[in-house]
């Protein structure tokens, strides 16, 4: 009796495993449309009760060739997800109404000529437009009373500039007139416009006091990139009225906020208490009444990334860059004793703090699963809201990812991210790809990263080093670039590379490098340095420093690291000629090629140009892509597709010698 009672069960139980082996070899790699197609989540907003969330979710639209973001919302448990929005060109900027019954975001409706503020009830139905705004509003906030909505907008062109636009009489002075300040203003619910600020600068950033008496801000003489340096932190009522000038200096600041009782301002910038440039970011208090800024956590290794004020003032929390990964921390001001809220292999974004709610809400993404929204209350572990990539988890095989330590020329621990192929099999060597990341004062952190999910589909292992340069490691690790670029930085590189080699994992003779921006300039620099990569792609790098300190928007950062400009009396110009790629460039063997958007003002196109010519000229193999429309990211759908699918060809030609079968956008298959 007992033989008989047991067979069923060890059939259902076989059953069960068959069942589950065969959904697991049902699972396939991911490809390159299928990691455009997925959607990102951003902006989650928590309801001013706890209850609820608001965030945007975009998807692909082919059609119009880029992505398009609607506004969901959601019960905090996770129940009932409910699109809000469905306009054609999508929603954005989502906000809670102090008393949680209505939304403001921005949208383009017709006949709008650009984006305005609109309204909906938060139960949903029909939005109606708020503003008429000749320019478009962005950077919404609710005034505490809710009869109020802040915004900045650009300053809107003159009718003598309209009409010289109409002759095409548009001659302007560069980086003079080819610009707008941009301003803060207000609308009240019957959507009467009234302008609070004016004169010849930016509001750069703001944010109400809890009263929302006073606005603390950062304002610049120009919106440009090229001033950012020039930021200051100031305050004034909300009225516009009393302004007082707070710091005076030559970094970039941002993040003002007021204190709760209004005695202090707080702010973040990537300097020192001496406010010299070029450290990781760090959180400052001023007096709001004057006085002199001082850093509340000076010698702590990561850098504060977003921060706000606790509700009584006496702490402050933040998020923190630890390299590679963030966390949740809370400072005690008084004390400056710190304590971490949030520990994982994680990174954290969009993250906000609802004090009446006890609820932090962000998105969090992992190695094993794409960003999502989740809540934390202090002192608990995060709590996962939305569960869109249920669907894709199940259908696609997620590759493995770990941190790596290793240790640079000079003994410095130096850490990175693997992602080993899917389907890995100890004991065999693979192709290996070496990315890295951009900035270079950032660093890569765990996270599902679709890129290299591909790639690990396809075969190769990834490795992702945070080299010397890279942000959350201490001031001392991301100030090596200062007075010479290219010192630690690519040296890291080229170990973390070996350490991979001698894991096991990476086959030395298969190797292949890219990046872009910083991570481009670093692949100008590697293929300068060695011949050990079969194959290259260097996305919007430096040739050459000299050139590139005049033709970018972007110099401040520069400056520390060559000690000075090409154009002042005994300029640095060994230095800049030094560190850059172009001066070795005759050294290259390895075939790489180039890309690059036409519009980009960071890393303009001559720069690849120069890499480009001088490798061709040297019969080394070599194309350059230039993308028309395209800054300093590349973000159209076909674009995208295209610079992920030429340089999955020319590494599979280089490192395997076959050929690499081009995927076809949705709906176009045939």
């Amino acid at each position: 009796m007992m033989r008989s009672r047991r067979l069923p069960l060890l059939v259902v139980f076989a059953l069960l495993c068959s069942a589950s082996v065969g959904a697991a070899q049902d699972k396939r790699p991911l490809s390159f449309v299928d990691i455009l197609e997925l959607p990102t989540l951003q902006d989650p907003q928590l309801s001013p009760d706890g209850k609820q969330v608001l965030f945007v979710m975009d998807r692909p639209d082919w059609k119009a060739n880029r992505r398009v973001g609607h506004i969901y919302r959601i019960n905090s448990d996770g129940t009932n997800q409910v699109q809000l929005t469905f306009g054609e060109r999508g929603e954005s900027s989502p906000r809670w109404s102090p008393d949680g019954t209505s939304i403001a975001f921005t949208t383009r409706r017709d006949p709008d000529t650009n984006n305005q503020i609109y309204l909906l009830h938060a139960e949903g139905g029909e939005a109606h437009r708020l503003t008429n705004h000749p320019t478009a509003p962005g950077s919404l906030a609710w005034s505490p009373d809710g009869k109020t909505l802040f915004f900045t907008a650009s300053d809107a062109k003159s009718a003598e500039e309209r009409e010289k636009d109409r002759l095409l009489d548009d001659v302007y002075a560069f980086e003079e007139t080819n610009f707008k300040q941009r301003h803060l203003w207000t609308t009240d619910l019957a959507g009467k416009t009234t302008r609070v600020t004016e004169g010849d600068w930016s509001v750069s950033g703001y944010e109400l006091s809890a009263n929302g008496s006073r606005i603390a801000m950062t304002r610049t003489p120009s919106p440009l990139l090229e001033f950012m340096d020039r930021t200051e932190v100031w305050v004034m009522d909300a009225s516009g009225a009393n302004a007082r000038q707070l710091t005076d200096n030559k970094v970039p600041e941002n993040g003002a906020s007021l204190s709760p009782d209004g005695a202090t301002v707080m702010f973040r910038s990537q300097s020192n208490e001496r406010f010299d440039l070029y450290y990781n970011d760090k959180l400052f208090l001023v007096p709001a009444a004057g006085g002199t800024a001082r850093v509340l956590l000076p010698d702590v290794p990561y850098g504060i990334e977003d921060a706000a004020w606790g509700a009584d003032g006496k702490s402050i929390y933040f998020t923190a860059n630890h390299g590679v990964h963030n966390e949740v921390m809370r400072v005690e001001v008084a004390t400056k004793r710190v304590t971490q809220l949030s520990n994982g292999d994680h990174a954290l974004g969009s993250w906000s703090f609802n004090e009446a709610a006890g609820l932090h809400v962000f998105t969090r993404n992992t190695a094993g699963r794409p960003a999502e929204i989740h809540l934390m209350a202090n002192g608990a572990e995060p709590k996962r809201v939305t569960s869109v990539f249920d669907e894709t988890l199940a259908r696609f095989k997620v590759a493995r990812q770990e941190k790596i330590t290793w240790k640079g020329q000079d003994g410095v621990t130096v850490e990175g991210l693997l992602f080993y192929p899917v389907d890995y099999q100890a004991g065999q060597r693979y192709p290996l790809i070496v990315s890295t990341h951009g900035g270079p004062a950032s660093s890569d952190r765990f996270g599902f990263s679709g890129d290299q999910q591909v790639y690990a589909g396809k075969g190769y292992a990834v490795l992702k080093p945070n080299y010397r340069g890279s942000t959350g490691y201490g001031d001392v690790f991301l100030r090596d670039m200062i007075n010479g670029y290219f010192k630690q930085s690519h040296l890291d590189v080229m170990l973390g590379t070996d350490a991979v080699i001698a894991m096991g994992v990476a086959d030395p003779a298969k190797l292949v490098k890219m990046g872009w921006s910083a991570g481009g300039h670093m692949t100008n620099k590697i293929i300068t340095f060695t011949n050990r990569f079969k194959a290259a792609s260097s996305g919007a790098g430096a040739a050459n420093w000299i050139s590139m300190y005049a033709q970018s928007d972007h110099r401040e950062f520069r400056t520390p690291w060559f000690g000075g400009t090409p154009w002042q009396a005994n300029a640095p110009i060994d230095l800049f000629w030094e560190h850059s790629p172009l001066k070795d460039v005759a050294r290259v063997k390895t075939p790489t090629i180039f890309l690059v958007g036409a519009e980009d003002p960071r890393v303009p196109l001559p720069q690849s140009v120069e890499m480009f010519r001088a490798l061709k000229s040297n019969g080394v193999p070599t194309h350059l892509y230039v993308a028309p429309r395209e800054g300093h990211g590349w973000t159209e759908l076909r674009h995208r597709l295209f610079k992920l699918q030429i340089e999955m060809e020319w590494f599979e030609k280089h490192v395997h010698g076959r050929v690499y079968a081009w995927e076809k956008v949705p709906g176009e298959e045939k």
